[in-house]
């Protein structure tokens, strides 16, 4: 069921961002008087679809994509058998390069529109909640492995990202500031500063499937919250609101400390010992085989939350948007100079449908249909033949020149941007696969 869900949540968010990118090409096209033939989501075999006016509106069997088709352009199609007769007036190669070029950039602004959009209403509804870092440091931070390696110790309290300070724990995994060179945290550890230096490969070990994408989070305190029926916690006698303060004589204050215990002990016999009403009192019970107890705890850590007008998001909206970009750049650079494996970075569909997760939650399907608006138009705007971005610097190039590229170029073009494209397609298909056994 959880694979369902994963899909239908990609493909649902797929075909919003391809429809709407195709309707800004669809749109420019028909703005400037080109004859639009085809519009299709998704890619043939036709499922269903419908002619109106000049166009067919179509639904294809392969999803992860679509095209539209507009008279006298050479695209994916390879369609070049009416490039051999005169230019006609409706025809894209019969308009000016300023009015092609705004075609071919149609669909990359109406993917920024979208996921600004997208941003805007998420902070206007839904505001920001955030721990306070004032708030996590009176406990400090829980480190994993990863965060060992680097330096990190479970206790200790960060209070400065490059010499500055820090509103928000949130802030301490911004994929920016680890993406940054020399980035470094300032922490207090036994009443003293120390500097941690982010290494070059840091967001590359992240992605490791071992290191779950995480590598700090708050201590938790915590109190007991909803129990499961049949569960050991519920059977022994375990109450909403009690606090555990010890697991078989080992102390517990934190939410991580009992989730390290109860792996420890899977499957085996324990002495939970709980402070209830100002009383103490000691419960036995039976670790499950995943290492649990069954029940929600209930995190006693204060958050805050800032609520927005509608025009007070717009810019916040806007800039988080444009993040998402500026984070995508730095990671291709890093990419580029050999600092993190594409292997470990990149991702196809099958990394994305996990991204969305096993659940539906509408918070986070927007949440990560917004970001991959965002992706999605930097991703188009590469100059590689074939993608929006390969017309646009074919384009640019005749409006400064006054000269177009020769159609065999453009042609030769085309077929050298497919082949590209599909051995992308296929790292990505095969490197999800290798990411899923491995």
């Amino acid at each position: 069921m959880e694979g369902l869900i994963m899909t239908a949540q990609l493909l649902l968010g797929l075909s919003i961002l391809v429809g709407l990118h195709e309707a800004g090409h669809l749109l420019t096209a028909k703005m400037f008087g080109m004859r639009v033939e085809k519009f299709f989501i998704g890619f043939p075999p036709k499922i269903t679809g419908f002619k109106y006016g000049e166009t067919e509106y179509a639904l294809g069997a392969v999803p992860l994509g679509g095209f539209v088709k507009i008279s006298g352009m050479i695209d994916e199609s390879l369609d070049t058998n009416q490039m051999k007769s005169e230019p006609q007036p409706w025809e894209f190669r019969a308009k000016p390069a300023w009015q092609r070029l705004i075609v071919m950039l149609g669909g990359i602004i109406v993917n920024v529109i979208t996921g600004i959009f997208i941003f805007i209403l998420m902070v206007y509804f839904l505001g920001e909640t955030y721990f306070p870092l004032k708030e996590v440091n009176k406990h400090g931070v829980y480190v994993s492995k990863l965060g060992e390696e680097i330096g990190l110790q479970t206790g200790d309290k960060i209070v400065a990202m490059n010499g500055q300070p820090v509103e928000r724990f949130e802030d301490l995994r911004n994929p920016k500031f680890l993406l940054e060179d020399q980035s470094y945290y300032t922490v207090l550890r036994n009443n003293e500063e120390i500097k941690i230096a982010i290494p070059s490969n840091f967001l590359d070990k992240l992605s490791d499937k071992e290191n779950a994408g995480s590598f700090i989070e708050p201590l938790y305190p915590f109190t007991v919250g909803e129990l499961q029926d049949g569960m050991p916690a519920k059977k022994a006698g375990l109450q909403v609101g009690d606090r555990i303060v010890a697991i078989s004589g080992q102390p517990v204050q934190y939410f991580q400390e009992l989730r390290n215990i109860l792996q420890e002990n899977k499957n085996k016999d324990i002495e939970v010992k709980v402070e209830r009403n100002g009383s103490f009192q000691t419960l036995p019970m039976k670790v499950t085989e995943e290492g649990t107890i069954g029940f929600r705890p209930e995190m006693t850590l204060a958050s805050a939350k800032m609520q927005y007008s509608f025009l007070a998001s717009i810019p916040k909206g806007t800039v988080s948007a444009f993040e998402v970009v500026g984070t995508q750049i730095k990671a291709f650079g890093k990419i580029f100079r050999g600092e993190v494996s594409p292997t470990k970075s990149l991702s196809g569909p099958i990394g994305i449908a996990k991204v969305f997760g096993g659940s539906w939650d509408w918070i986070r399907f927007w949440t990560i249909t917004g970001m991959l608006s965002m992706v999605l138009a930097f991703m188009n705007l590469l100059p590689i033949p074939a993608l929006d971005g390969g017309h646009v610097v074919f384009l640019t190039y005749e409006i400064i020149s006054g000269h177009a590229p020769s159609e065999k170029f453009l042609e030769n073009a085309q077929k050298v941007g497919m082949v590209i494209l599909l051995v992308l397609m296929a790292f990505a298909f095969g490197n999800d696969i290798y990411k899923l056994i491995f």
